[in-house]
């Protein structure tokens, strides 16, 4: 599928039953991470399982453009040859993200406690997202941003020649601001101290310990404080990149609602501040099941798997569980319209500011495929009609959003009638194997215009 070309319209339909092994790609958040820090450390990092969707292409692209040396050396398999902390060059152009948001807030936290500039841009959709609560903070080390109107990209960031420590307190849970913080930290003098109220995924703090950074994590009365001592020479590592949580979402949730279904999803990353998915499936009545659970890397790993769940509830989804489970609620929306009884989702505001505002993008796609959904600035909730009632039938829009698009082609493999949707090529950003691996599995989905 091509990112930013024509419109590729997409249908699924009822589905089942889905069999076998869901092989989903490597892990967005590690991948994204993995290369950022393989450029600051001195000498080569080796990347095994690394997500090749067009997101982390990018960052790989980035990275290039800032001075290191990236390299594909086979399927899935990368090298970086870094050039250590503070030895980042100046751009020569443009540095364009596409539809990346974690990979340019990430890498202009980086590049901030640079004395170089550089100028940011991407495209419609990420021009349209919001960067003050990455140019809030990297102010604070000193670093300047000029950008369109409401803190929008295109966006220059000066970086600070002198940069200084910084202790921040985080004023919404991101781990994409916390991360941009703690990247930009690494090149200023004394500790950068981040506090978070409410704890989000921690792929960060633990990559950086893994590369030598002297980082240390408290939980404290007033949340959870990270303390990062700056200036560290980072070492080069040899990384495996779990499979991506977020990906295992789809094959999942399709299980649960195509009858018959019975799948398996190996080698799942379930770091516990990116695994509140599962735990609200299961909380739901979800027939999904963890084997072989172990450790590899310092992450939580498992094989997953889903079968199919005729008698899930609607559930009221702890406020606190968002932030372990923020890009999965569009799906969980869809797993929510086959379950008996309202699914609330409270605490979500952070879905308005993702490659859509994903709260109107979802409702308006269930509502076209008859499904009752309300909601407001900080929550949403969707009457389930149960497993055999969900009429479908509906035209709906993605807003150039991957998420979006996957979700409402689960729900046509569940509901009555076919749902289409008018652009899947989205999807090559975070998924580039979805319309692949979900045929193979026995879904019906297809192009349109193949």
């Amino acid at each position: 599928m091509l990112a930013h070309g024509a419109p590729i319209p997409m249908t699924a339909r009822k589905s089942g039953p889905l069999i076998g092994e869901a092989n989903v790609p490597g892990d967005k958040s590690i991948s994204h991470r993995s290369l950022i820090l393989g450029a600051m450390a001195i000498g080569k990092t080796e990347i095994h399982g690394l997500l090749e969707g067009q997101d982390v292409l990018d960052t790989a692209k980035a990275m290039r453009a800032f001075g290191a040396t990236v390299t594909k050396q086979g399927d899935a398999h990368w090298t970086v040859q870094g050039v250590g902390v503070g030895g980042f060059c100046e751009p020569k152009d443009l540095v364009d993200f596409g539809n990346s948001g974690t990979g340019v807030r990430l890498i202009m936290g980086a590049m901030a406690t640079h004395a170089i500039t550089a100028t940011f841009t991407g495209d419609a959709s990420l021009r349209g997202r919001p960067m003050a609560r990455i140019t809030d903070p990297i102010a604070l080390f000193g670093a300047t941003a000029h950008g369109r109107s409401g803190g929008r990209l295109p966006m220059t960031i000066v970086g600070a020649k002198d940069p200084v420590p910084v202790k921040y307190s985080v004023p919404m849970p991101s781990a994409q601001v916390k991360s941009a913080v703690l990247l930009a930290g690494l090149n200023a003098p004394g500790e950068t101290i981040i506090i978070e109220r409410e704890a989000t995924r921690d792929h960060t703090e633990r990559m950086l310990k893994g590369f030598g950074a002297n980082i240390k994590v408290e939980d404290t009365g007033e949340g959870r404080v990270i303390t990062l001592k700056g200036y560290p020479e980072l070492a080069p590592q040899t990384i495996v990149v779990p499979r991506d949580p977020s990906s295992a979402a789809f094959p999942i949730c399709a299980a649960l609602i195509c009858e018959g279904s019975n799948v398996l999803v190996p080698n799942i990353g379930l770091n516990p501040t990116r695994a509140g998915l599962f735990t609200t499936l299961r909380d739901m009545g979800a027939k999904l099941t963890y084997e072989n659970e172990r450790i590899e890397g310092g992450e939580p790993v498992a094989d997953l798997r889903a079968r199919f769940s005729p008698n899930m509830r609607g559930i009221e989804v702890p406020p606190q569980r968002a932030a372990s489970m923020i890009d999965e609620y569009p799906v969980l929306s869809v797993v929510a319209s086959f379950a008996q009884g309202q699914t609330v989702m409270r605490g979500v505001k952070e879905l308005r500011i993702k490659e859509s505002d994903r709260i109107d993008s979802m409702a308006a796609g269930l509502r076209a495929n008859g499904m009752s959904v309300k909601y407001g600035e900080d929550w949403w909730i969707v009457d389930g009609r149960g497993i055999s009632d969900v009429p479908g039938g509906g035209l709906c829009a993605t807003h150039l959003d991957h998420r979006i698009a996957m979700s409402l082609m689960i729900l046509g493999m569940g509901s009555n009638k076919p749902v289409r949707i008018d652009d899947g090529g989205p999807i090559v950003t975070s998924f580039p194997i979805f319309e692949e691996l979900m045929a193979q599995l026995g879904a019906s989905v297809w192009r349109e215009n193949s």
